[in-house]
């Protein structure tokens, strides 16, 4: 690998990755690792939000040794879940939330009857004007309320 690499971290559902692509758009390395989910009740989907900071690090510290090192590294670009949220402890570096501080994945629907009851109240049309957004437990507002 000679030529200076674009750095791609790909934070998915079930996965995290890191690709190097040439300037060229040719791929020169690639690194992958799975990432468990939980299931506590159904309709609820969580991931540990610290595993997939460690396996996120892990796969970009694999591909970018296989570029020479960081100063190969002519940036990153990231990809991720979007609708995922958890919330980081500014003091401790720890992440707040359910089960221990787990990340609420885009799938759950554990705020879907808070969803229907600001529906039901007339709520919607005011928060797709202000958003964009439905009113639905597959956005992040109402899972930062969780």
């Amino acid at each position: 690998m000679t030529d200076k690499y674009l750095l791609v971290l790909d934070e998915g559902t079930t996965s995290t990755r890191a690709m190097l692509y040439a300037p060229d758009g040719t791929l020169g390395a690639s690194a992958q690792q799975s990432l468990e989910q939980f299931y506590p009740r159904p309709g609820w989907v969580e991931h540990d939000p610290h595993e997939i900071l460690d396996k996120t690090l892990a796969c970009a510290r694999e591909v970018i040794a296989k570029a020479g090192g960081p100063g190969r590294i002519a940036g990153i670009g990231v990809t991720n879940q979007r609708e995922t949220v958890v919330a980081w402890d500014k003091q401790t570096g720890r992440a707040l939330g359910v089960n221990g501080g787990r990340a609420i994945v885009w799938q759950d629907r554990r705020t879907a009857d808070f969803c229907d009851a600001l529906r039901e109240a007339g709520h919607e049309p005011a928060l797709q004007a202000k958003t964009g957004l439905l009113l639905d437990p597959y956005f992040s507002g109402s899972k930062m309320r969780w």
